[in-house]
């Protein structure tokens, strides 16, 4: 499956933005989706993830409560909602796709290219 992130962009801190992610090739509802980020000098780190159909999120500590993620099967997308954005939320976010959402990166075999997300002060 081939993943395609956009509507990254700069906004102040407290502001909202929502990413998409159009995936094409392969039957979409067949993966589980999540976000990753990665901000410069760091490790990739988890955001959430959702399962094939929906019914199941997780997310990471320090967005929950902020960020939403949904999809759309009927529309092969996926969204990150981010609202309260704060300046450490600055960085490049990646959508991806796997066998079973989760919050380990390995365990994703398709990745889209980042949309950068740069909050500030």
């Amino acid at each position: 499956v081939q993943l395609q992130a956009f509507g990254g962009g700069l906004v102040q801190a407290g502001g909202s933005l929502r990413l998409s992610c159009a995936a094409s090739g392969r039957t979409f509802s067949n993966y589980a989706v999540g976000w990753f980020r990665q901000a410069p000098g760091r490790e990739r780190e988890f955001v959430a993830a959702i399962s094939r159909y929906g019914g199941s999120t997780i997310y990471a500590d320090s967005v929950k409560g902020r960020f939403t993620i949904s999809r759309d099967n009927a529309k092969n997308t996926m969204y990150l909602q981010m609202n309260s954005l704060k300046p450490d939320d600055t960085a490049a976010y990646y959508c991806s796709a796997g066998l079973t959402h989760s919050k380990y990166s390995y365990t994703y075999g398709y990745w889209g290219q980042g949309t950068q997300v740069i909050v500030s002060s």
